[in-house]
């Protein structure tokens, strides 16, 4: 069948943001992604998931604190991106990883933060899946509860949309105004839990470290 075949050749790329500045953590200077989960920093911990998912590439972008995240990742199959704009807000950091997605050749961008400890490969091979069943053309994004969250996958069709991006709104403005079909996939409470702040990597299971 024409859609199985274009199924299996539609490539899905993981853009993972690891570029953040960790303002909110506290006055010590602490790095949320430096954090350990079972000791485990969590940058490491959610690269490893997104590596292990059925993801084509992994493009991990850095910016603050660029050689602590980096160390952290070696031994990883993945392509790091480092983002120097990565102060100017979020918009940067998902720019960087798109160009180097985009030239890679993929037909979906799942973005991912990697401060959301709860995620796992399944989670996102079920995002995968929705994206290659509906062609490669439609915006799956993860829910949990009844409301939309993180991570999502964007099509390359939203190329010009992502490049226009500005600030620390992400990809949502792209998302609200796009008229592409938007599938959810519920994940459960995993797609609103990020680690902000000392107390939430606290009561997400982890130790603060960094």
């Amino acid at each position: 069948m024409e859609g199985s075949q274009s199924c299996r050749n539609i490539e899905v790329s993981i853009i993972l943001l690891c570029a953040g500045r960790s303002t909110r953590m506290s006055d010590n200077h602490q790095h949320k992604l430096l954090s350990e989960f079972d000791g485990v920093s969590l940058v490491r911990r959610s690269a490893t998931v997104a590596r292990a998912s059925q993801a084509s590439t992994v493009f991990a972008v850095t910016g603050h604190r660029r050689l602590e995240i980096e160390a952290a990742l070696e031994g990883i199959d993945i392509a790091v991106v480092f983002n120097p704009f990565f102060g100017s807000g979020i918009a940067s950091s998902v720019i960087a990883g798109w160009q180097a997605a985009h030239g890679a050749g993929a037909d979906g961008c799942l973005i991912m933060l990697a401060d959301m400890p709860f995620i796992s490969s399944f989670d996102l091979d079920r995002l995968i899946a929705a994206f290659k069943q509906a062609g490669g053309g439609a915006i799956v994004q993860a829910a949990g509860q009844g409301r939309p969250g993180n991570p999502v996958i964007l099509p390359r069709s939203l190329h010009q949309g992502i490049l226009e991006l500005q600030g620390d709104l992400g990809a949502r403005c792209v998302i609200e105004h796009s008229q592409l079909l938007r599938i959810e996939v519920d994940i459960g409470q995993g797609a609103h839990i990020d680690v902000d702040t000392p107390e939430a990597v606290v009561a997400a299971g982890g130790m603060l470290k960094g």
